[in-house]
Parts: structure tokens; C-alpha cells; sequence
């Protein structure tokens, strides 16, 4: 090709178009897939894991448990099995057929502008100050003054003659909750003025029922408090007739009319004041349950309800009582309760009774008063009766000698006579009469040595009481705290003496030796040499978050070795009935 001839274009390349596998090849491999497939449906399958070999597989990769971690979960296992039971609510609550739960109706009542003016930051250093720990939603402000509470001049008058001038830590929050109508567990020491707390707001929302619609014959009560013991329910209903009188003394207010329902008062005059009409009520649970169930007494008025002491009531074999009780409300109710010992189960058990409540604790629940001297001695048995005159020379009268059984109780009331000792004596075999006879002329000053039982202990307040004996070192925790708890109230001091020999058991004597500590108390040699395996077992306090035991609330040891616990088991095991055994249908051989 010359230079000046034209280039021979090229030809163009065009895809050729895919092959067509022939049908022979389709087919053979169709044929491989099915075989494939037959075969891996012919291979057996894979053994599939157990439920037993996975969790083990798990336990492998997951980090190694403590032995500490093993027995908190091993605690918490028991707490769930100890605590599941029915809520504390009536059959019919439990069933759903009974009022629906709610809030009780609106008390009307509010906090002074100038507190609801306050930032929260405010009220929770008043809280932190007073040593007050508050659980719940939408909490009222704290009061600094009784004032504040908007209770009539003659009730603040009364208060003040009374040497009452300002509110203790338990009256500064649970006074604005239980007036704003909000449930409530109250948890304070004892001799830390808790009656005033629940008191107070009853007998103002009674007055304030009074003043709108008065009460009818046959009404009432608006207001109802329960108490484990006679004693107990007596010293309430006369706190509440004090005010009342007051009230209707100064003319401006009308008469409020109580109530007291225990057993062994005169059943006529119960009757009476019924008929009458009550605006308030303090009662044991068995003659109330007997009011109730024979119609005599009707809880449709009824609007508040408080538990005083409220853990004893239930430890005391109350709670069935308690439970029919609350049957006969017709509307909601607003249920507080309090108490100085208020262990974890039994805290979890009040609270399936209310609804959206308030927890105010003053202090760990079940802490000795820091205001009681306690001391401690080792006094054998044969020689408590002389060294109890020792003891009672300490500090002037009037003292309070505690002994576990009636038995005690009768021989050291009649050792002191013998003595020459004024002394008065009280306890559950005596009639109703007698028991009244002897806190009369103990509080009246006739007689200058109470000695009792535990009926005793459980939040009576008698004045100016120096010195506590306890004869003999009570079973449980709970019950000395009570005991102590007679001395060193509103801001005074006390001191209470203990005995202890080699009848009493290790874990309460190690109790005791970790309550002393706590309050900073001198702990006796004796108590120090005992082998204290809960000094060993801060890792598991720490990995539970409880210290002591759960159960019973001791410091001493935990809930595997409750004696409390034990205690129970072996009541309840004495009460199951063999049906097909020795007494039972009759067909043993």
C-alpha cells in the first residue's frame, strides 16, 4: 500500500451469541443436584444439644461464681420463699371483687405557702440535718413547727403544756404524708414520739368530718388504729381523749367521742358508745374482728386506718385478724403503719397493703435508742434475784423489771414485796382488771417497780423512767430493742440493764454484742470471745447489700442461722396434724 492510499477499515467484531447447553447436559446435572440431595438427606443428622449439656456450656463461659455471690443468691432464695404469701389485703381485695385499690379521698389539707415556696434542695437538707431517709413520689415538705401541721390553737396548746414544742424527725415528714392522705410506713426509734405522727392527722380529719356533716347515732368510726396489746390500744385512746377535750373545752370545736375495743372492757358500754356514734377507735384485733363479725360496729365511715407496731402484730399471729378486719371497708382507705422494728420481709409484706406509699425511716430499722445506756452482765441463774436489789439501787425510781415468762414474773414481783419493794406486777394470765390496776398506779407514781412480760414492751411510754432490767436476756433482738425502749425517750436519757448467763444461745448474744457496737456502747469481755462467724462474711453482706439477717433484722448473724426462723419452723411443724398416723383416722395398726 503507497503512502497516499487510504487505510482498509476493519472489521467489526460482534459477540456471538451463548452456546445452548444441549438437553443431555441439563439433564446430567439435575441428576447430580438430586443425588446431592438424597445423600445429605440419607447422612444422619447432627445429635441435637440438651437442655443440661447448653447450661453447662454457659456455666464454662461465664466468669467463675464467688462463694461469697453463691450464698447471697442462696439468701435471696430463701427471702423469696419465706415472703411468698398473700398480700396483707382482704379475701376480697385478693380476689379482685373487693374496692378497687386507690388512693384514699383527698384530705383537703396543704403545706403552709412558705414551705411549699422552698426548692426541693431546701427540704432535703432539712431531711439530711434531721437524719431522715424518704422513699417515694411527690413527697410533702417537711415542718420545722407544729404549727405548720394548721391544728387548732387549743390542740397546740395542749401539745405545748404537755412540754411538746416542736416536732421530732418522725413527726417533721410523717406528719405532712399522713395529713395529705398518702399511705405510709413510719420506721423510728422507740420513745421518738411516733403516736403523735399518726394520732394527730385523725383526729383533725375527724373534726374536719364533724364539721361538715355530723356524725349520726350509729356511725363512725371516721378513724381506726390497731394495736398488738391492750396496753398499748388503752395509752393511744387516752392521748386521743386529751386532745379531744381539749378541743371541746375551748368551746369553738365540737365534741369528738372515741372508742376503746379490747377484750376484757365491759361489752354494754362498747355497745353504748356505738350506738352513740365514735369518731375515733383504738382496738386489738380480736374483740374488733368480734364487733365487726357480730355486727355491732360497721368500718363503712371509716377513711383511715393506721397498724401501730405493726411487724409485732403480724409475728404475733395478728394477721389473719387483720386480714378479716379489712374486709368490712366499703371504700378506699388511707393505711399507715408504723414501728421500730421493721425487718426487710415484713417491710415487703406491708407494703402489698398499700398503695403508693411513703417510707419514712429515721435511723436503721431496728437500732437500739443512742439516748439508753446499755450495760451487760453475766449473772448466774441462782443469783439474779440478789443482785437484781444491786441493780435497782443504780438510778431512783420508777423502774421497769422485764422477764420472759409469767412464772418469772410472779416470782421476782413476790421477792421484791418480800423485800420490801413497792412493786406492781403485769402479764397475759392476769384479768383485765388487774393488768389495768398495776400500769395505773405505776404511771401514778403508787408503786415505784413495774415487772413484767413482754405486754409490757411494746410502745407503752411511761414517764421519767430511769432504769430497765431485763431479768433474763429476751429469745429475739427485736423484743430487747423493745424493751430498752421503755427508757431514754423524748430526748432523756436511761439505763438498761441486762443479764445473760450460759442459758441464753450464741447467735442473740452475738446480736446483742453487734447492737452494742453499733450504738458505741462498751461490749463486755464475755461477748467479745464469743466466735463471731459474721466478722468473717463482709464480702457477702457486701454482695447481698444486707447486713445480718433479712429475716429478723439481728447484726449478729444471717438468715441461714435465724433462730427467730428456726423458732417458727418448729411451731409450725408442731402444729401439722399426722391425719394418717397416731391420732388421726383410727386406721394405724
Amino acid at each position: 500500500m503507497g503512502r497516499g492510499a487510504a487505510p482498509t477499515p476493519l472489521p467489526l467484531l460482534t459477540p456471538s451469541p451463548p452456546q445452548q447447553p444441549s438437553s443431555s447436559a441439563a439433564k446430567q446435572a439435575d441428576a447430580d443436584v438430586a443425588a446431592a440431595d438424597a445423600a445429605a438427606a440419607a447422612a444422619p443428622a447432627p445429635p441435637k444439644e440438651s437442655l443440661l449439656a447448653a447450661a453447662a456450656r454457659t456455666r464454662r463461659g461465664a466468669p467463675a461464681e464467688s462463694e461469697s455471690e453463691r450464698l447471697a443468691k442462696e439468701e435471696a432464695e430463701m427471702m423469696k420463699a419465706i415472703t411468698t404469701k398473700a398480700a396483707l389485703k382482704s379475701v376480697q381485695e385478693l380476689a379482685g371483687a373487693g374496692p378497687k385499690a386507690g388512693r384514699g379521698p383527698p384530705t383537703g389539707w396543704s403545706a403552709p405557702g412558705k414551705l411549699r415556696a422552698r426548692s426541693a434542695l431546701k427540704h432535703q437538707a432539712v431531711r439530711d440535718a434531721a437524719h431522715i431517709i424518704v422513699e417515694g413520689a411527690d413527697l410533702p415538705p417537711p415542718i420545722t413547727l407544729l404549727s405548720e401541721t394548721k391544728a387548732p390553737r387549743p390542740l397546740l396548746d395542749c401539745l405545748a403544756a404537755k412540754g411538746i414544742t416542736k416536732p421530732t424527725p418522725i413527726q417533721m415528714q410523717g406528719l405532712p404524708v399522713a395529713l395529705s392522705g398518702r399511705d405510709m410506713i413510719g420506721v423510728a426509734f422507740t420513745g421518738s414520739g411516733k403516736t403523735l405522727a399518726f394520732a394527730l392527722p385523725l383526729i383533725l380529719l375527724a373534726l374536719q368530718e364533724e364539721c361538715r356533716y355530723p356524725l349520726a347515732p350509729g356511725e363512725g368510726p371516721i378513724g381506726l388504729v390497731i394495736a398488738p396489746s391492750r396496753e398499748l390500744a388503752r395509752q393511744t385512746l387516752q392521748i386521743m381523749d386529751d386532745w379531744c377535750a381539749a378541743l371541746s373545752a375551748s368551746g369553738r370545736w365540737p365534741r369528738l367521742r372515741t372508742l376503746l375495743a379490747v377484750g376484757g372492757a365491759d361489752p354494754k358500754a362498747q355497745g353504748d358508745a356505738l350506738r352513740a356514734g365514735v369518731h375515733a377507735c383504738a382496738a386489738t384485733p380480736g374483740r374488733l374482728k368480734d364487733l365487726l363479725t357480730r355486727r355491732r360496729m360497721t368500718l363503712d365511715a371509716c377513711r383511715y386506718l393506721c397498724l401501730d407496731e405493726a411487724d409485732r402484730m403480724v409475728d404475733l399471729g395478728f394477721e389473719d385478724d387483720v386480714r378479716t378486719v379489712l374486709s368490712f371497708f366499703r371504700a378506699p382507705r388511707q393505711t399507715l403503719m408504723f414501728s421500730a422494728t421493721m425487718p426487710q420481709k415484713i417491710r415487703a409484706f406491708a407494703e402489698s397493703a398499700l398503695v403508693d406509699p411513703v417510707v419514712v425511716n429515721v435511723g436503721r430499722s431496728g437500732a437500739a435508742n443512742l439516748d439508753v445506756l446499755q450495760e451487760v452482765e453475766y449473772v448466774k441463774q441462782e443469783a439474779k434475784l440478789p443482785y437484781l436489789l444491786d441493780c435497782l439501787q443504780k438510778t431512783p425510781p420508777p423502774a421497769i423489771v422485764f422477764a420472759e415468762n409469767q412464772r418469772d414474773v410472779d416470782d421476782v414481783h413476790e421477792y421484791l414485796l418480800i423485800k420490801g419493794v413497792e412493786a406492781v406486777s403485769t402479764h397475759g394470765g392476769r384479768d383485765q382488771e388487774d393488768r389495768t390496776a398495776a400500769v395505773d398506779a405505776f404511771k401514778a407514781g403508787r408503786a415505784d417497780v413495774l415487772v413484767a412480760t413482754d405486754v409490757a414492751s411494746k410502745g407503752l411510754d411511761f414517764a421519767d423512767i430511769q432504769h430497765v432490767i431485763n431479768f433474763d436476756m429476751p429469745a429475739e433482738i427485736e423484743n430487747y430493742v423493745h424493751r430498752i425502749g421503755r427508757t431514754g425517750r423524748c430526748g432523756k436519757t436511761g439505763v438498761a440493764t441486762t443479764f445473760v448467763n450460759k442459758n441464753q444461745s450464741d447467735a442473740v448474744l452475738l446480736d446483742l454484742k453487734h447492737l452494742l457496737q453499733e450504738a458505741k456502747q462498751r461490749v463486755p469481755p464475755f461477748l467479745l470471745a464469743i466466735d463471731d462467724p459474721v466478722e468473717r462474711m463482709q464480702a457477702l453482706a457486701d454482695a447481698s447489700g444486707t447486713r445480718g439477717c433479712a429475716y429478723c433484722g439481728g447484726l449478729g448473724h444471717r438468715i441461714a442461722q435465724c433462730p427467730k426462723l428456726e423458732s417458727q419452723n418448729r411451731e409450725a411443724e408442731r402444729g401439722r396434724r399426722d391425719y394418717f398416723g397416731a391420732g388421726g383416722f383410727g386406721g394405724e395398726t
